[in-house]
């Protein structure tokens, strides 16, 4: 018989040894670095949903670096809108503050005080996050607003604001000084006065007429151009009876003359005098009409359609938004299929035709006139569903009265009109109008800049784009869309905020247009009217810069960022919330408990100082003990 020797090595015993101070090590391990293993594989079943939830803490680490961010670049822009809205409060002080004394620039203290502030404006508008303009929209790599002394004054080669507000003083004023207005007699009993030129967008234009004079005839206002007459026909009115006019002026404010009849000596101010000679002579009272009528007139034009003319400058040189919120800004569509102007308007394939096309009963409606399509026989507003493009565009520009027709070129239509502001194109057949490119309605164009159309500007009759020769005051993007929309962030995985913002907004332009009016005006120390033409634009900068109703205010683009603002705040604090409880799964998947890792390596020690015992009596077992 053989007797095989105890092999400690490969005995199970010797195994089972190992295996216990494997565990150890790794027991010890988990309790010196808190972790189940240093590997996946050894992390167990529920390490899947620590791997998961690593990815959404990694997630939730992106959101917070990216609330981080866009909380600065609000921040900023809050401030710098509260400073817009301190500039404002300063400046409408001042405008509201009665004292008129002129410095030898022909300015209150009041316009010095806004001309230093619209600088300020202009600086505020620039303010950068980095290397992102805050004011530009989605242009953020652009700035904002063009320098402040370029806008004032323009460039070697585009004109600023001041000299825009000059060509429109000098065509609403006119030659005479009269607001464009001619007055005469055409009687010795009667008195006369017309607008220039019919259609003129400048001066004074005559609103309405009414009197209380005996025996007088008033005729008008009515005519092209429009005109009004007073014949007293040989009567002497009674005293205190009264001729009153009405005029619109170019910022569409109204103002009234009002004259009356006296038989005072001397004749009050705002009064006319009856003849009172023997024998008494009526049209010796036409002629003092005559002249108070004319003085009034003079004192109106010079005062308040000064005024008047340079807040409307103010509108031509800065207003250049288009009128329509959310329309396209672009009076040039692209169809979708090739087209010409002979293209049809309907048409069955394969004819050279739109489709889809308009039919019988479809309108097209341009600045408030309709079109209506006709299968065939079409007159007047009328078109053929047949009819061709270059048709269409007849039509239009007839209705917009534009001075450079409409174009297609190159499959593109270009709607051309002289007040790009006014154009409002819609149809009741949205899908015929998308085939001529317009996507959207209603169809609306950019509003250039306006200038006086013709030199000398005290007898022009027409505005023009000034888009090639002017200054564009806002360089920033001027798309389709809300201003807010122009710069979003994903801050929770559904949750996005927009918190754009472009310095041509109507809140912001309205404003700075006011201070640029308000700070660049300037007259004569010394002259007859200039108390009254800055005492008349004063009111209307105060008016101005009075929050309206229904206007966007400052106030309200603070509102909709903070609004961002408090949407990254409630996800900032959801995800804080998830963070701890996907630490928690994350935890519970790979920590180790230190006291039960202890209490593991006590047990695994007492086995392993039990399994040392019984090898060690083993070891010492020989034949005899055996026996």
């Amino acid at each position: 018989m053989s007797i095989s020797s105890i092999n400690y090595s490969s005995s199970v015993l010797g195994s089972q040894i190992r295996n216990i101070n494997q565990q150890l090590t790794d027991l010890s391990t988990q309790l010196s670095t808190g972790k189940l293993s240093q590997n996946y594989s050894g992390m167990g079943t529920n390490e899947g949903f620590a791997i998961a939830g690593r990815a959404q803490l990694s997630n939730i680490a992106a959101y917070t670096d990216t609330i981080t961010n866009v909380n600065v670049n609000i921040n900023l822009a809050n401030t710098a809108l509260q400073a817009l809205t301190t500039i404002r409060n300063t400046v409408q002080t001042g405008s509201a503050n009665t004292a008129q004394d002129l410095n030898v620039n022909g300015q209150t203290v009041a316009q010095n005080t806004a001309a230093a502030q619209f600088g300020s404006m202009v600086g505020v508008l620039n303010t950068q996050s980095g290397n992102r303009y805050l004011f530009s929209g989605t242009a953020f790599n652009t700035q904002s607003v063009a320098d402040a002394g370029d806008i004032i004054n323009g460039t070697t080669t585009q004109a600023g604001f001041k000299t825009v507000m000059a060509e429109r003083q000098a065509a609403d004023l006119g030659a005479s000084g009269m607001g464009r207005l001619v007055q005469t007699q055409p009687t010795p009993s009667s008195v006369q006065v017309s607008e220039d030129v019919a259609g003129s967008p400048f001066g004074l234009k005559i609103k309405a007429v009414s009197s209380t004079l005996t025996g007088a005839t008033i005729t008008g206002p009515s005519g092209s151009p429009v005109s009004f007459s007073v014949d007293l026909n040989g009567t002497n009115p009674g005293n205190g009876d009264k001729l009153s006019v009405q005029f619109t002026l170019p910022d569409g404010t109204t103002e009234q003359i009002n004259l009356t009849a006296s038989t005072a000596t001397p004749t009050p101010l705002g009064s006319f005098a009856i003849d009172a000679s023997v024998p008494v002579n009526p049209n010796n009272t036409a002629a003092n009409l005559n002249t108070t009528l004319n003085t009034a007139i003079k004192k109106l034009a010079n005062t308040s359609l000064v005024a008047a003319s340079a807040v409307t400058a103010g509108d031509n040189f800065f207003n250049t938004a288009s009128s329509a919120i959310g329309a396209p800004k672009s009076n040039q569509a692209v169809p979708p299929a090739p087209i010409s102007g002979a293209t049809a308007l309907s048409g069955a394939s394969p004819s050279d035709s739109i489709s889809p096309g308009f039919v019988a009963g479809n309108t097209i409606t341009v600045n408030g006139t309709t079109l209506t399509f006709v299968a065939s026989g079409a007159t007047g507003n009328q078109l053929n569903v047949g009819d061709s493009i270059q048709t269409l565009l007849s039509k239009i520009d007839a209705i917009t009265g534009t001075s450079k027709p409409s174009t297609i070129h190159g499959g593109s239509i270009t709607i051309n009109t002289d007040d790009a502001a006014s154009l409002n194109i819609t149809s009741s057949n949205t899908g015929a109008l998308g085939s001529l490119g317009f996507s959207a309605t209603p169809v609306t164009a950019t509003q250039p800049p306006l200038r006086v159309g013709s030199s000398p500007a005290s007898s022009a009759t027409t505005l023009v784009n000034g888009s090639a020769n002017t200054v564009k005051w806002y360089q920033g993007n001027d798309g389709p869309g809300s201003a807010r929309s122009t710069a979003m962030a994903r801050v929770d995985d559904s949750v996005t905020v927009q918190y754009g913002a472009q310095a041509d907004e109507n809140a912001i332009r309205r404003q700075l247009q006011a201070v640029a009016v308000f700070g660049t005006f300037s007259t004569s120390p010394t002259g007859q009217y200039s108390g009254g033409q800055v005492s008349a634009l004063s009111l209307r900068v105060t008016q101005a810069l009075t929050q309206q109703p229904g206007q966007q205010r400052i106030e309200d683009i603070q509102t909709d960022i903070a609004m961002a603002q408090n949407t990254m705040k409630d996800a900032s604090t959801r995800q804080t919330q998830a963070k701890a409880q996907l630490q928690t799964i994350i935890d519970q998947a790979e920590s180790a408990s230190p006291d039960q890792v202890a209490s593991e390596i006590l047990s695994l020690q007492n086995a392993l100082q039990a399994s040392y015992q019984v090898t060690s009596n083993l070891a010492q077992l020989s034949l005899v003990k055996f026996l």
